[in-house]
């Protein structure tokens, strides 16, 4: 004969509805308050697409992925990424014109790319050309004819190819938010670089070029229904020699010339993009955020390299600083009864 058990009896939840409703609610009490991650969760996909105004070219700080591309984490899509905690793929690359980004960055968007960016059109019109050629002294240059050469290209061509194009991101990725981003002003009416010869009628011309380019990439822009991006009045007063200046001037490497700098990227082009793409208001870029950007430089070369091969297929266009020993120059120079070396030194 055992001894008899001592304590409470066994409860079976089945024979006490009350402790079963009791149960109940701590299981309802937990799943509130035990944080879940679903998928929806995850960071959304941003694709930045175009050219060396979104890749970062002119920030002189740039990730190592193995090509001559020029992205940096100071650039706009990097400094978005990092403020809204986008999944980003930083395709934008140094000298891209619309068949490179075609071929090489429309890979990269899916049915499920949630966000899109892209700055293109302003190496197809030659950009990098006509600021080498109007750069020089106006007796050894034929500025006007390389603006109307571009400005022709703007009117004539560059429509139906951004139209082909943005078909073909609408196509792929339809379900993005899509801002097209445009390109700034680079004169307020000064040339303050020593070996640059820009005269104010031409910086004039130049302002009015980007400003056309600008109205194409917006018509076009609206046709698809994308957003459009427009940095003119945004970078009035931080041109080439203004103060703060938020674009370079005639710079070393020359690669870096007359392209936003940080300042740019931060105070100009993030506050502006930011706002269309996500809906939300505009805030200024934080220490917090730059940090962040910055820490994602490893991730970002390792991400990128995937795609070196196709990448190292796109040309860099870059500006080309005035050369007055060329062949060219003495022969201009001898036309006008110029001696080099003294109107250098009349003129710097």
């Amino acid at each position: 004969m055992g001894w008899p058990r001592l304590g409470p009896p066994e409860v079976s939840l089945r024979t006490h509805p009350r402790l079963l409703l009791l149960a109940a609610a701590l299981a309802a009490i937990i799943t509130l308050l035990v944080p879940t991650t679903p998928a929806s969760a995850a960071a959304p996909p941003y694709v930045a697409l175009g050219d060396s105004y979104s890749s970062g070219v002119g920030t002189r700080s740039y990730i190592s992925d193995g090509t001559s591309c020029q992205r940096s984490t100071y650039a706009y899509p990097s400094l978005i990424a990092a403020q809204k905690g986008y999944a980003l793929n930083f395709r934008a690359c140094s000298g891209a014109k619309i068949p490179d980004v075609t071929n090489t960055q429309l890979s990269a968007l899916s049915t499920a790319t949630r966000y899109v960016t892209i700055s293109v059109g302003g190496n197809d019109a030659g950009f990098a050309d006509v600021l080498t050629e109007c750069a020089q002294p106006g007796w050894a240059s034929n500025c006007d004819g390389a603006i109307n050469t571009a400005q022709s290209y703007i009117n004539n061509t560059l429509p139906g190819a951004l139209s082909t194009l943005y078909a073909s991101i609408k196509s792929r990725a339809p379900s993005a938010k899509v801002v097209v981003v445009g390109y700034p002003r680079v004169f307020q009416g000064e040339d303050c670089n020593a070996f640059t010869w820009f005269s104010p009628a031409e910086e004039t011309r130049l302002n009015q070029t980007a400003d056309l380019l600008n109205g194409k990439l917006s018509t076009a822009a609206s046709a698809k229904g994308f957003a459009f991006a427009n940095p003119t009045s945004r970078f009035i007063g931080h041109a080439v020699c203004d103060n703060p200046e938020w674009l370079n001037g005639l710079s070393n490497p020359v690669s870096e010339s007359y392209h936003p700098n940080k300042l740019g990227h931060s105070s100009g082009y993030t506050p502006l993009v930011s706002p269309l793409l996500t809906g939300a208001p505009a805030r200024a870029v934080s220490p917090t955020v730059l940090r962040a950007a910055a820490a994602s430089a490893d991730a970002l070369a390792a991400q990128q390299r995937q795609y070196a091969v196709a990448d190292r297929s796109i040309k860099p266009e870059s500006f080309r600083a005035p050369d007055l020993t060329s062949h060219r120059v003495k022969v201009a120079a001898r036309q006008h009864h110029i001696n080099i070396a003294r109107w250098v030194a009349n003129h710097s």
